[in-house]
């Protein structure tokens, strides 16, 4: 099923991988900027060899073109950074940028990816197929793979593959699970208007800020009272605008906040509640609501074809202690997208260590990844593609 041939190329290549991660977190990108770390990409397919389309604004579209006729598999890594500013201060490759971070390891995916590519390319004669490599921008928007989607990346794929570093996992260890990976990803803003007046006559006005509380402190029941326990969901308002000053009732309120689930019927049925709590409960103060909700990112989950032999890739690759199973997160991922009409899976390469300070959460300012992990995902890259490719 594996190519040991892929394992030597792979750490032919280590010092190469980790030096071209190093150089992209120092230099991070904002969603929709990543001119420099597109460029950079650009000149190493390249000295590769591997013929490849830049897609609009930033991104690239790569293949490699199998020896034999098959398949086309999808190999995707996102590419931007986060407006984190990093906290380390014991790393020699810092954030040169005040307030830009690779806080969520999308450095190391890039790099990884190009690592498989060139192992893939060495043995491109004996390929059943084409690989096509997707470096994604704009993942953290949720924005990049639609965006791609539109300039043609799903033409001619037959499956997609990719996968995350992930700090909350021992590095070493490799998950890919059959089913919910990553839930869905929605914001919400939620409108409140009532009529304002003086703090000492309450009786005159509306008073958003009762609106607002009772809204907040009323939703959580939608989870607990109307979705099923046995499909996770999560309500979260995480800021909310309301009043201006010590003495003056409020007369408009503003709540922002994200839902999480893994099941697009939920996703709807509580999209539903939320706009039918907002309303009633503004009817009970005689204020009035307006809902505004944002589809984000779909749930991804793993097809189940493609999961399981992703999981005989890593034992045969790495051996069974490698193998990982790790809970599905409502964290939201964009690579959804890619999943939505045809099959594939999304895998969880460990990377945290304490002894390394690497067990910092993504998206917080120490964020950081044992590199020894690169390795194992960029072969993980390589051999799950030769092993779809290769299958009977």
């Amino acid at each position: 099923m594996t190519n040991p041939n892929i394992k030597k190329l792979i750490q032919q290549n280590i010092d190469e991988m980790v030096a071209f991660r190093r150089d992209l977190h120092r230099h991070p990108e904002l969603p929709w900027e990543e001119f420099r770390t597109t460029d950079r990409i650009a000149q190493e397919l390249d000295k590769i060899g591997i013929a490849y389309r830049r897609t609009e604004p930033t991104g690239i579209i790569a293949e490699i073109q199998g020896g034999k006729p098959g398949k086309r598999i999808l190999l995707r890594a996102d590419i931007d950074a986060l407006p984190v500013q990093e906290l380390s201060e014991n790393i020699d490759y810092k954030s040169t940028i005040d307030g830009k971070m690779h806080a969520c390891g999308h450095d190391t995916h890039a790099s990884m990816l190009l690592t498989a590519a060139k192992a893939l390319y060495e043995i491109r004669d004996q390929l059943k197929g084409n690989v096509r490599l997707v470096f994604q921008p704009a993942e953290e928007v949720a924005q990049g793979a639609k965006g791609m989607i539109k300039q043609g990346v799903l033409d001619g794929v037959d499956s997609a593959f990719g996968m995350h570093i992930w700090s909350q996992m021992p590095v070493g260890k490799i998950s890919c699970v059959v089913g919910s990976s990553f839930a869905s990803a929605d914001l919400l803003t939620v409108r409140f208007k009532g009529r304002g007046g003086h703090g000492s006559m309450p009786h005159d006005t509306v008073d958003a800020v009762m609106v607002a509380s009772a809204f907040v402190m009323n939703v959580q029941s939608i989870v607990s009272r109307e979705v099923s326990p046995l499909d996770p969901a999560v309500v979260t308002i995480g800021r909310m605008d309301v009043g201006t000053r010590f003495n003056v009732i409020a007369e408009n309120a503003v709540l922002d906040g994200t839902v999480r689930c893994f099941n697009v019927a939920v996703r709807d049925k509580i999209e539903s509640a939320i706009r039918r709590y907002a309303n009633q409960v503004a009817a009970m103060y005689r204020a009035t609501a307006e809902v505004e909700y944002i589809y984000g990112t779909l749930p991804v989950i793993n097809d189940k074809e493609s999961a399981l032999l992703a999981q005989k890739v890593i034992v045969e690759s790495f051996g069974e202690e490698a193998l990982y199973f790790e809970a599905p997160t409502t964290g939201g991922e964009d690579f959804s997208y890619y999943t939505e009409n045809i099959p594939g899976a999304f895998a969880l390469v460990g990377s945290g260590n304490p002894d390394k300070d690497t067990q910092w959460p993504h998206h917080h300012g120490c964020f950081n990844v044992d590199e020894d992990g690169m390795a194992l995902g960029a072969e993980f890259y390589a051999q799950y593609a030769w092993a779809y490719l290769n299958q009977n």
